[in-house]
C-alpha cells in the first residue's frame, strides 16, 4: 500500500506540474511588460473611452467597468478571454468586447479588414491601463 501510495502522489504531482505549465504557456502572468505609450495609442484608437469613460475611469453605464488602475494581469487575462469566447475553460461570453478584441483598428489584415490583436498589443493595453490613476480599491 505505501508503494502504491507514493506512486498516486508522484503521479498527482507530475499531472499538476503538466497542467501548471500548460496553463501558464496560456498566460497566467502577463510575463513581459507591455509598451504603455503603445497601449494607450491602441487605447485611443479602439475608443475604450466611448463605453469606459473619461480615463477609462468614468463609464457611461453602470454594467461598464472602471479600468483605470486594474491590474495588467486581470486586464490582460480578461481580454485573451474575450478572445477564447468559446472556450469551456477560458472564455468569457460578451458580444461587445469580442468585437473589440477582434477587430484591431490600427492593423488590418490582407483581406482589408481590421485583425484581432496580438498578445503583445493586449499586454500594452492592459500596462496602459495599469499605469491610469483609478479608483480601484484592494483588499487584504
Amino acid at each position: 500500500m505505501k508503494h502504491s501510495m507514493y506512486a498516486m502522489t508522484k503521479a498527482a504531482a507530475a499531472a499538476s506540474l503538466a497542467l501548471g505549465a500548460m496553463l501558464a504557456g496560456w498566460s497566467g502572468a502577463v510575463g513581459a511588460a507591455g509598451n504603455i505609450a503603445n497601449g494607450k495609442a491602441l487605447v485611443d484608437k479602439g475608443m475604450c473611452a466611448s463605453c469606459h469613460g473619461a480615463n477609462l475611469n468614468a463609464p457611461i453605464s453602470p454594467e461598464y467597468p472602471k479600468l483605470a488602475g486594474q491590474y495588467a494581469d486581470y486586464v490582460y487575462n480578461a481580454l485573451r478571454a474575450y478572445q477564447n469566447e468559446h472556450s469551456l475553460v477560458y472564455g468569457r461570453s460578451n458580444a461587445i468586447m469580442k468585437t473589440q478584441v477582434m477587430s484591431n483598428p490600427a492593423t488590418l489584415g490582407k483581406d482589408g479588414k481590421p485583425r484581432p490583436f496580438t498578445s503583445q498589443e493586449l499586454k500594452d493595453i492592459s500596462a496602459y491601463i495599469e499605469s491610469l490613476p483609478g479608483d480601484l480599491v484592494t483588499k487584504k
